[in-house]
């Protein structure tokens, strides 16, 4: 089984280490010739996923056309923000392609999810997206996880299954595409709470409580959007937020500490240009989604506030208290 795989950060590394124990043969693709020209020199990228080496079984390249030509299955781990320009650059090449989505957000322009980005650039339903709690750095040790995987396509599934599912990687079924996009994006935005909490010094009791808010929030942003509540439960839903807001190695989280701990602005606005903190932006992102369905979100609104306007932190505090 051949794999074209757009995106050689952390994530893609992870996945593509997966991948190679499931004898696919696997092309990585960067937009970068110095990052190419580095990998095929180490190996590894030890700031990403230290003490990892990527697999000398896989190809690398900046060639688009290389990457997809002749494959399988297409895996696109890119961060949001560049998926409709990647969009453009596959399009020559596509023909009847099955697209695997391992990335999370929403496009904050046209507050589209990355499925909608695909089919609308595309023209394509040969489409299925994995969310679930996987920290790059733990997936490429072996031990057990697992993903949720959202399609509507049988053959697209099948695919994914055989590049993913083996005796360390688990794979629940949905065809609740939009849920699993909404969790893997909200969690995101939760994080950033969470780690606020930490900021405040709160305790794991408070952070426990504000996962418990969180989770009925959620599910009423997947009711607000016509899918289906029990997509919460999955991987992508308890199972991802669990991970992102009890754990440092999340990027959300640890910006949220910095807000939380009220960091000078020079030192927040740092970290948010030299770290994808993806919460960040899709909370720009759903805050606008949500008010024009006229849908009230009060957890969404604060933390809106908080993280773009500026308020107060300890707000989050009150409001745990106060939220009904």
């Amino acid at each position: 089984m051949k794999i074209g795989l757009f995106g050689s950060g952390a994530y893609g590394m992870a996945l593509s280490s997966i991948m190679i124990d499931n004898n696919c043969d696997v092309t990585m693709w960067t937009k970068f010739e110095e990052e190419k020209a580095q990998l095929e020199k180490t190996r590894c990228n030890e700031k990403l996923i230290p003490n990892f080496k990527i697999s000398p079984e896989v190809t690398l390249t900046t060639s688009v056309e290389e990457t997809i030509k002749d494959k399988d299955l297409l895996v696109i781990a890119i961060p949001a923000a560049f998926i409709d320009d990647l969009c453009k650059s596959i399009k020559p090449f596509i023909k009847d392609n099955h697209i695997l989505i391992a990335t999370k957000g929403i496009e904050q322009e046209t507050g589209l999810f990355i499925n909608e980005i695909i089919e609308k650039n595309l023209q394509t339903k040969n489409i299925a997206v994995i969310s679930g709690p996987t920290f790059a750095i733990d997936l490429v040790t072996k031990m057990p996880a697992g993903l949720s995987l959202a399609t509507t396509n049988d053959a697209t599934k099948n695919l994914v299954e055989k590049a993913l599912s083996n005796s360390y990687i688990k794979l629940r079924y949905t065809k609740d595409i939009i849920g699993i996009e909404i969790c893997g994006s909200i969690k995101n935005v939760i994080a950033l709470s969470s780690g606020m909490l930490d900021g405040l010094k709160a305790n794991d009791s408070t952070k426990a409580m504000l996962i418990t808010e969180a989770l009925h929030d959620m599910e009423e942003i997947l009711d607000a959007f016509n899918c289906e509540k029990r997509t919460v439960l999955s991987f992508a839903g308890i199972g991802d937020l669990l991970l992102t807001c009890t754990s440092t190695k999340s990027r959300n989280y640890t910006f949220g500490m910095l807000v939380g701990a009220k960091k000078s602005h020079e030192e927040i606005n740092s970290y948010l240009h030299t770290t994808t903190v993806e919460g960040y932006y899709t909370v720009v992102s759903i805050y606008k989604l949500l008010k024009d369905k006229k849908v009230s979100i009060p957890i969404i609104d604060l933390i809106y506030d908080i993280a773009v306007k500026g308020a107060n932190p300890e707000k989050l505090l009150t409001f745990l208290i106060e939220k009904e």
